[in-house]
Order: C-alpha cells, then structure tokens, then sequence
C-alpha cells in the first residue's frame, strides 16, 4: 500500500538494498529557507558534497502528491522557483498528498519519509525547537516530537538561534532524545559555535557515533537522535551582532503577527536582510559541514 504514496529513485532503491550509505536531505531549505538562485546552488553542492564522502545523496519533497525520494535538476528548480509549494510538516502530509499539491519537507516530514524508505541519516541545517515566549504562545516544532519516534538520525548546526535554546533541550531531554556534540561540549547555536548550554554527550569520531547510533536501535529505543555539528570557524558570526539581529526580527514579527509555520522563514529572511546576507553565507556553510558528516556517518552506520 505504501508503494502508490512512495517514489524512491532508482539508485537510492539499489543503494538501500545492498546496505550502502545514503543521506536524507530536505527540501524546506530549498523552498522556504533561501533565495533563488543561491537555494538551487545550495542544493546541488550538497548533494554533490554527500556523494564526495561516499553516500547516495537522497533530496526529499512531495510532488504532484507522491513522497518523492531523489530530486532530479528540474524537480529541485521546480522547488526553488515556484510560487505555491507548501511547508509540509506531519500534519500537512496526509492532505499534501490526497490533493495531489507539491510540498517542501521540513526536519519532521522528511524523518517520514526517510524512515518509510529505510533511510537512516539525515543533513539539515538547524531542527526545530521551543520558540521563544512558548510558555505563553505554546509554539513549539513538530520535529521534537518527530525526534522521539522516527528512528533517524539528524546532523545538523544545533537547533536554530531564533528559538529558545534551553528550553529545546529541555524538552529533547524529556522525550528522551540523546543530544551529542560532534567534537564539542557545547550545542551549537546554527551561526555560532557556542550557545551557552551542554551536550549530553560528545563523541569525536564517526565511528563511535555509529556504534552509539546502532546500539539504541538494536535495543529497541526508538526516535532519533541529535548530532550537533558546529559551524566552522571560519563561517562563524559574531555571537553578539547575530543575536542582536535575532532580537530586532523578533519585535518585528511580534508587530506583524507573524507566527507559526510562517514565523521560521520570516524571521530567517529578516536576519538576512539585517546582517546584510552575511548569515545566508554562514547558513549555507554549515549546511555543506553537515551533510560531509552525515555522509560520513552513514558510511560507517552501513560498515556495521
């Protein structure tokens, strides 16, 4: 039944059959993330970074209502310079699908879809988290509850810096999500390496992150897991000027009453614009450093 809803390219299905390593990547970054033309650049160079550390690149989206794993040039253009592609987030799924629509997947919807297909690890930029003021607006991302259930693992920069930090590791803590730091004690914070909060674990090799990875599924534990990748140094922004940014596109969005699913882009898009396309250059940065790792890390999860 599931095989008329699902497409899986060809060379993922084999790759998947023979226990090689391939990485889940989303389609959100490319629709609602980034600007044309650099969304579409973006997308490629990932893809091309995946197969350069010895995986099968697996871009996830919803088209003409089919899950699709595995963009082809057109499908990703379509994607990146379309008007009408919705965010698409667990609860979008099932109607996305029946009205035939196309749909950008987020950090939870693509955890689905790679999960459906047997895919393993997943290259983001930042989760989703507890935004700020959530003890009163209640606004927090389906992708931690998408954590604690679906069995992939997310590489990814932290979670983003416009959220509450704390409070999303506090809620990750109790759905029982490990949090790890990739060479680090501190979860990183998207454009900054640091953010002030600890890790519950740091782990300095692909392979010992593996074995971590392996053990929690052989025993049964579902959900995923956090890998917090830091941002290079060399791309990292001024952890001050960066969240200055934050707070202006806050007050902003508060004045226009911008919130929920368009709250994320919004605020992205206004940080942009603030620091004057320097975070753009920083988040497609840390996006290529995550998905090296997720290769890496696929290609060690299939060696065992």
């Amino acid at each position: 039944m599931l095989s008329s809803y699902l497409k899986v390219k060809p060379e993922i299905e084999e790759a998947l059959k023979k226990g090689k390593p391939v990485v889940a990547l989303e389609s959100t970054i490319i629709s609602h993330g980034m600007p044309y033309p650099e969304n579409i650049k973006m997308a490629k160079e990932v893809e091309r970074i995946v197969r350069e550390n010895g995986a099968v690149p697996a871009t996830i989206a919803i088209l003409n209502g089919v899950l699709t794993v595995g963009l082809n040039e057109e499908e990703l253009e379509l994607l990146g310079n379309s008007e009408g592609v919705l965010k698409a987030s667990r609860r979008d799924l099932p109607f996305i699908v029946a009205k035939e629509l196309n749909g950008a997947t987020t950090v939870a919807a693509t955890m689905i879809i790679a999960a459906m297909a047997g895919i393993k690890v997943f290259a983001t930029g930042g989760t989703g988290g507890v935004h700020r003021h959530a003890q009163e607006t209640f606004d927090i991302s389906a992708d931690l509850q998408e954590l604690a259930n679906t069995n992939v693992a997310v590489v990814c920069a932290g979670a983003k810096s416009i959220l509450d930090i704390g409070l999303t590791l506090e809620y990750l803590e109790t759905q029982g999500v490990p949090v790890v730091g990739f060479g680090t004690d501190e979860f990183p914070a998207f454009y900054t390496r640091k953010s002030g909060f600890k890790v519950d674990y740091r782990v300095d090799s692909e392979v010992e992150l593996a074995k971590a990875l392996k053990a929690k599924w052989d025993m049964g534990l579902k959900g995923g897991l956090v890998v917090g990748n830091p941002i290079p140094y060399e791309y990292e922004m001024n952890y001050d000027d960066i969240n200055n940014a934050i707070t202006e596109a806050l007050v902003e969005a508060d004045k226009k009453g911008i919130k929920g699913k368009e709250a994320t882009p919004f605020l992205l898009s206004k940080v942009k614009e603030i620091t004057k396309g320097k975070s753009l250059e920083s988040n497609i940065q840390l996006v290529y450093n995550n998905a090296k790792l997720a290769a890496k890390l696929a290609l060690e999860l299939s060696r065992l």
